[in-house]
């Protein structure tokens, strides 16, 4: 996995050299803090270096090409952000040192771009390795040790999770729990007694160790004393699950690593910051969306002479009921023909949904592979009924068959996307859906919020997981 570090450095150095370019072209034609002096090729190219070889230096310095910052998270832009701090202040301290009178403008302009650049470039190649990932290209070997039930869990996660690139080569399990498979069809390679020789045999790259593997702390320190000449590394996975990573932090207490975990985090999605944000933007989008209002309600309204829209009771916050508007997409007794199509799918509990519903009308089917046909959802928004951002609303009925943790999904305001929209939309099983939902519900942060809405518009044009 040395492709990915490899790729990330030569783009910083095309990118830091492009940043400090960029800065000498800009001083020479924009004067800043009053600055007159001018600054030649010469001084240019001497700086160039120097400035490189310390930016460059500087994120390594903080682990910057570390392979294990590439894969998810913020901390590699939180290292690239130290890497340029680092950078600018030893150059800084070393001009004022060597009273080395380097202009003031092109040192900002050279690092703010250039920051912002190494961002955008990082998040470039993540991207890249995602969908080379998806491909099946750039992965992981993972051997999972634990019990088998253990297993299997993990297994499903890393699976969902493609973009990370781990692929899963086999089991190891307790002496105890010992089958040729596991129930979700792993193939178990052998007992834990022997897993730093399966590990160094089968040529993982990692070794993943979940609930059930060992009896005592000391056997994990042995396989760790056995695999550091090997270049294989070792994850500990904690049986917990759907936590973000703002949840959790890590206490060392005598040489043990406590994991302390924060309650969930749902009554910061019912306070005022998250409603004012809805109630301004929603207002904001009804004012500009007004003409295409317009067009969409004549163009149902023309189609077949029913009401352009469509008006349905859902289930709120805390279980309280309210009016779903909607462009109507359906025929006009949709409702009538439901227990029809239920009884023909064998459909009994949670969202239901058909791919290829004989209901939809003709433009119906566009507005929805669209997703305008939600937009009157705004007023539900603007009133306080619904967010713009959330589990979506269910009907009353389906609210009735739900078991008692997806219950949760109702501690917030409703959505007109959320997570599970945006990973997959109709594609996503209802158990998926529910996972995501409650994740959501027990981990909201606005900046989560933002890049939600930033992926429902790719989603909606992509037309991911639309019907």
């Amino acid at each position: 996995m040395r492709q990915i570090p490899l790729l990330v450095l030569l783009t910083d150095l095309v990118l830091v050299v492009s940043a400090i370019t960029f800065g000498s072209l800009v001083r020479d034609r924009v004067t800043l803090f009053g600055e007159t002096t001018e600054i030649t090729p010469h001084v240019v190219g001497v700086v160039l270096v120097v400035l490189t070889v310390a930016w460059i230096g500087g994120i390594a310095l903080v682990g910057g090409y570390e392979p294990e910052v590439f894969d998810t998270g913020t901390d590699e832009y939180k290292r690239v952000f130290r890497g340029t701090l680092l950078a600018a202040g030893v150059i800084g301290i070393g001009c004022y040192l060597l009273k080395y009178d380097l202009s003031r403008g092109f040192f900002v302009i050279a690092f703010s771009h250039g920051f912002a650049m190494l961002l955008l470039g990082r998040l470039y190649v993540r991207r890249l390795a995602y969908a080379a990932r998806r491909r099946g290209h750039l992965m992981h070997k993972v051997l999972i040790a634990g019990s088998r039930a253990h297993n299997d869990e993990l297994a499903a996660s890393l699976e969902r999770e493609r973009r990370l690139g781990y692929r899963v080569i086999g089991a190891v399990t307790p002496a105890y729990d010992m089958a040729e498979r596991t129930s979700g069809g792993l193939s178990v390679l052998g007992d834990i007694e022997d897993l730093a020789e399966i590990a160094i045999a089968s040529g993982c790259d990692v070794v993943f160790v979940t609930g059930g593997a060992f009896d005592s702390p000391f056997q994990l320190k042995e396989l760790v004393w056995a695999l550091e000449n090997h270049h294989i590394h070792l994850v500990v996975a904690p049986s917990l699950t759907d936590v973000s990573g703002e949840r959790v932090r890590f206490r060392p207490v005598d040489g043990l690593p406590l994991i302390h975990v924060d309650g969930p985090r749902t009554h910061l999605a019912t306070r005022g910051g998250k409603r004012l944000f809805d109630t301004i933007t929603s207002a904001v989008l009804l004012v500009l969306l007004s003409p295409l209002f317009l067009a969409l309600a004549l163009r149902v309204r023309l189609h077949d002479g029913g009401a352009a829209l469509f008006k349905q009771v859902r289930t709120g916050r805390d279980g309280t009921t309210f009016h779903c508007w909607k462009f109507r997409t359906m025929v006009v007794d949709a409702e009538d023909r439901l227990p029809v199509l239920h009884e023909q799918h064998g459909h009994t509990v949670g969202l239901f949904k058909l791919k290829d519903d004989p209901r939809i009308t003709r433009p119906g089917r566009w507005m929805r592979r669209l997703s305008v046909d939600e937009l009157p959802q705004l007023v539900n928004v603007l009133l306080g009924d619904m967010s713009l951002v959330g589990p979506r609303p269910p009907l009353p009925s389906e609210v009735r068959g739900y078991e008692a943790r997806t219950h949760r999904r109702l501690r917030v305001r409703p959505g007109m996307t959320g997570l599970w929209q945006v990973s997959g939309r109709s594609e996503l099983s209802w158990d998926e859906a529910v996972r995501m939902d409650l994740y959501y519900v027990d981990n909201w942060s606005m900046v989560q919020d933002l890049v939600i809405l930033a992926r429902t518009v790719g989603a909606v044009i992509r037309g991911r997981g639309a019907s």
